[in-house]
């Protein structure tokens, strides 16, 4: 199975119509939506995990393209420097995918990467900068 993040970025005239459910439909391709917004000017974002053959994603990336679907690839991912972090939970109030959260009875800060949207909110939340950004290594195709 082929897994990848993709941050897809809709036109205004296309953020209405339900082009993601289609990757399901014709492509057989199952995808967890991990963020997503419709912006002030009605264009819309969305990151999701995209699963399935790879001929088949190719073939739906493909497809988001030709409807007009800006498709990028996540190349970067959140991490936590244990180091630094203090557990005083300031990142969990702003992490809208639950990837950071308060584990109880201990009260130390979990970090799920797994669920990580990488919407980058809990860097600047971070009094003790342990949130950082890096670059990740993936191969791409076209």
């Amino acid at each position: 199975m082929y897994s990848r993040i993709l941050i897809l970025r809709f036109p205004a005239l296309v953020a209405q119509k339900p082009i993601v459910c289609y990757l399901t439909r014709d492509y057989d391709l199952t995808f967890n939506i991990l963020n997503a917004a419709v912006l002030p000017r009605k264009e819309g974002v969305m990151v999701l995990e995209l699963s399935g053959d790879k001929k088949k994603f190719k073939e739906g990336v493909r497809y988001l393209k030709d409807q007009g679907v800006q498709v990028d690839y996540a190349s970067q991912e959140v991490q936590r420097d244990k180091i630094k972090c203090t557990h005083c939970g300031a990142c969990t109030a702003v992490c809208p995918t639950g990837a950071l959260s308060i584990q109880r009875p201990r009260m130390t800060v979990r970090f799920n990467q797994k669920k990580c949207s990488v919407c980058e909110l809990c860097v600047p939340a971070c009094p003790t900068r342990a949130m950082e950004v890096h670059s990740i290594n993936q191969t791409f195709f076209e």
